[in-house]
């Protein structure tokens, strides 16, 4: 379990106590321009030592969801008070070690340097790859894996008429241009209710401003985690986490901006210079409009899907780069509502590697002035 799902959780994880949480921290934050191999100890795989920490960290969540591992399964003790992230003393630790520099290879051997293979290519949830197929699976339900990039489907209509679509059924360009901020306050819940019900509000501004912030007021031990980006730099504070604050670099940086665009839907369709539309598919038994969209010189992909009939966004996700594969992370948007003629999400589901909560919105204001530090570098908590 990483340092994602403690801090969105509002929880240290099972067998996790405070004392052992405080000892992971490192440092107060994590200096920014240091990469993995200066910022932790014993990070020796040469394409993960250039890596930021927290891309890092997603990487690590990359390879336990492939092999259906969790951070025992390489780092003795971990989950434990007695845990030792730097030994070696695990076999699989070392394995997996080798495995990057495979993977590595592979990708510069044959598909010159182009990520073609990830440790999900072999694995798929499993510890050991299977090497024959299942007959029962061969004549059962099709695959529905789905290829990260999406490619060009004929047939379908141009970008441009879909983020139309989109805005006329938020309330037309004219009102989704009239507002300019707001402030949505709610509760949040964790996976099957672990961790309980925490306070959780969004900020945003235009043209991208936003934050995410939640608390627990029946635990203010647990701290305020949050995920704020004011439109040049990024933050996130996760108070019981390996790092509990960090300043967003690379690609996290323009993770956070793309964030920020969603949140204020007039700028989506400008977040690209290109958008692709692919084939339609199902989500919920509802068929959707698919449109990506990659940002330049980062590798980074933004996934639109949007109702048929309603024309609404109902899930964004967004993957960014790692050597092993890409960090995934998925939001899905439903039960919208009219707000001073603009229709806006009352439910948010956030999902990454290895966690996902969900947000029920009980209030929502628009044109109101926020305070810039709600976009700013949190305080240590």
């Amino acid at each position: 379990m990483n340092a994602l799902v403690l801090a969105c959780l509002g929880m240290t994880g099972a067998g996790w106590s405070a004392q052992a949480v405080a000892q992971t921290r490192p440092l107060a934050s994590a200096p920014k321009g240091k990469t993995s191999g200066e910022y932790f100890k014993n990070v020796t795989t040469a394409t993960l030592k250039p890596l930021t920490p927290s891309d890092f960290i997603g990487a690590m969540g990359v390879m336990t969801a492939a092999v259906g591992y969790d951070c025992s399964n390489c780092h003795p003790g971990a989950g434990t008070d007695k845990f030792d992230w730097v030994s070696d003393a695990i076999p699989q630790k070392v394995t997996a070690r080798k495995m990057i520099d495979m993977v590595a290879a592979i990708n510069k051997n044959f598909f010159g340097g182009a990520q073609q293979v990830t440790c999900w290519s072999c694995h798929h949830g499993l510890d050991l790859p299977t090497t024959s197929i299942a007959l029962d699976k061969l004549y059962g339900e099709p695959l529905d894996e789905k290829r990260d990039l999406v490619l060009p489907q004929a047939g379908e209509p141009p970008a441009s008429k879909i983020f139309d679509q989109y805005i006329e059924a938020l309330g037309g360009a004219q009102k989704v241009a009239a507002v300019k901020s707001y402030i949505a306050t709610g509760a949040s819940r964790g996976y099957a209710g672990v961790g309980g019900s925490g306070a959780f509000q969004i900020y945003a501004q235009v043209p991208n401003s936003r934050g995410v912030w939640i608390n627990f007021p029946e635990h203010p031990d647990r701290g305020t985690s949050a995920w704020t980006y004011n439109g040049n730099t990024g933050w996130i504070s996760q108070p019981r986490a390996y790092i509990p604050i960090y300043e967003l670099t690379g690609s996290d940086l323009v993770g956070a901006r793309l964030d920020g665009v969603v949140g204020m839907p007039n700028q989506i369709r400008d977040a690209f210079a290109t958008w692709r539309v692919g084939a339609e598919e199902l989500i919920n038994d509802r068929e959707v409009y698919v449109v990506q969209g990659t940002a330049p010189g980062s590798g980074v992909l933004a996934t639109l899907y949007f109702d048929k009939q309603s024309h609404l966004l109902v899930r964004f996700v967004r993957r960014t780069p790692s050597p092993v594969g890409r960090i995934t992370i998925q939001q899905d948007f439903d039960n919208y509502k009219e707000v001073a003629g603009v229709k806006f999400p009352f439910k948010y589901s956030f999902l990454w590697l290895d966690g996902r909560f969900t947000a029920e919105i009980n209030d929502l204001k628009v044109n109101v002035p926020i305070d810039p530090a709600k976009f700013g570098q949190p305080a240590a908590n």
